[in-house]
């Protein structure tokens, strides 16, 4: 099977969705949120660096689901880079809150 290059959109959204998640997990090790999300250490260093531009979509919902992160709010950064995401991303204790 070949696969088609990515489009600069889809490499440009890969970049944004990295950049969400490395925020999102804050200080907290990219192992311990691999572990929680069920996917390896590996596939979450490579899409938080935008060398995986298009991740499936199960794996995206895992990783967002242990961030605290809604998918409506991934969907708005990675399809909206003017919009301002920061002020929507729950900050720790929200994030703690909601996972309990």
């Amino acid at each position: 099977m070949v696969r088609l290059p990515l489009t600069l959109d889809e490499v440009e959204r890969g970049r944004r969705l990295g950049a969400l998640l490395r925020r999102a997990r804050g200080q907290r090790s990219i192992l311990d949120i691999a572990l929680d999300a069920q996917v390896s250490p590996e596939t979450l260093r490579k899409i938080e660096t935008g060398r995986v531009a298009t991740p499936a979509f199960p794996t995206i919902a895992a990783i967002a689901e242990v961030l605290g992160l809604s998918l409506d709010v991934v969907w708005a950064e990675i399809n909206q880079p003017e919009r301002a995401v920061e002020s929507t991303l729950p900050d720790h204790k929200t994030r703690e809150r909601l996972a309990s």
